[in-house]
């Protein structure tokens, strides 16, 4: 049986080009981990991916000894593509996601006109459901749906520590988006009081950082900073406030430069489309339809 007390290790790799924070969580006693959003490098102006970034995981995870059980994503990401089908070729494991993938991918078949596109969950491993357990060796992993940013956003709970994807971000920065199809502001700050009922030592490892020039990238705080800090979501701020704030808020960003080549090939579980009969992967671009 998994045991809820025993603290696992954990390393980060911070990806500049997407201000991503990928994860390897491992149980120390059995080498077994799971790997939290990992990105696959890809170059807009050319077309071009990589797999740079992926294999920085996999020389740790070898160096280390560890194998690997889960290739864990906390949602359909709009910012970097996945490169679990890689690290699943290179290392193994199982892919998992929140249940509610089903209506992203939905969406998606819809926008890009693509009938390649899944809408039954598939082609992950397994589909959570909030308050799902499973185990990376001994630990104890407990699934949070935490949605807002999307509606299939989960978080990991694993003893003391929190991966919570796209919910809050350091205190200085505040709150993710929620102007994504599905999205919703009033939705992302109820999943945020969940995360902020937990106890203030807990720490939550965030899934993006974008610093101001005065401190470098960060991408852990606890709950209790989080309460006191945070610019978004301190104690005290109201549910109408927040969502006045962050509805404002998103009519003044930019579409990320990655949304369109990410979402339809994150939706396959980073499987890129399939090869035309001159052996080419294309993306689409929907225009005017955003």
């Amino acid at each position: 049986m998994p045991h809820p007390q025993i603290q696992a290790q954990i390393h980060a790799f911070f990806d500049a080009a997407t201000h991503t924070v990928s994860y390897v969580v491992a149980d120390q006693a059995s080498r077994r981990c799971a790997i939290i959003d990992p990105v696959l490098d890809y170059d807009p102006k050319s077309g071009r991916s990589s797999e740079l970034s992926a294999d920085l995981i996999v020389a740790w995870v070898h160096e280390q000894g560890l194998t690997v059980d889960w290739l864990l994503e906390t949602h359909c990401h709009a910012d970097h593509l996945s490169a679990a089908p890689y690290l699943k070729q290179r290392l193994g494991g199982r892919l998992g996601i929140g249940a509610r993938i089903t209506e992203v991918q939905q969406v998606f078949r819809q926008l890009f006109n693509d009938p390649g596109i899944p809408v039954d969950g598939s082609p992950f491993d397994r589909l959570f459901e909030d308050g799902d357990r499973f185990a990376i060796g001994e630990l104890e992993v407990e699934v949070l749906h935490t949605p807002g940013h999307t509606p299939a956003c989960i978080s990991y709970k694993v003893g003391d520590d929190v991966f919570i994807g796209d919910t809050l971000f350091m205190p200085d920065y505040g709150s993710a988006r929620c102007d994504f199809p599905g999205g919703d502001a009033a939705t992302l700050y109820r999943s945020v009081q969940r995360l902020l009922s937990l106890p203030g030592h807990t720490r939550l490892h965030l899934c993006h950082d974008y610093p101001p020039a005065s401190r470098p990238a960060c991408w852990v705080s606890t709950v209790a900073e989080q309460r006191a800090h945070n610019v978004h979501l301190h104690q005290g701020v109201s549910e109408a406030a927040f969502i006045a704030m962050r509805q404002a808020r998103d009519r003044s960003l930019a579409m990320p430069l990655l949304l369109l080549p990410s979402v339809q090939v994150n939706v396959r579980a980073g499987q890129l489309p399939a090869a035309e009969a001159n052996g080419i992967h294309y993306l689409k671009i929907p225009l005017n339809a955003l």
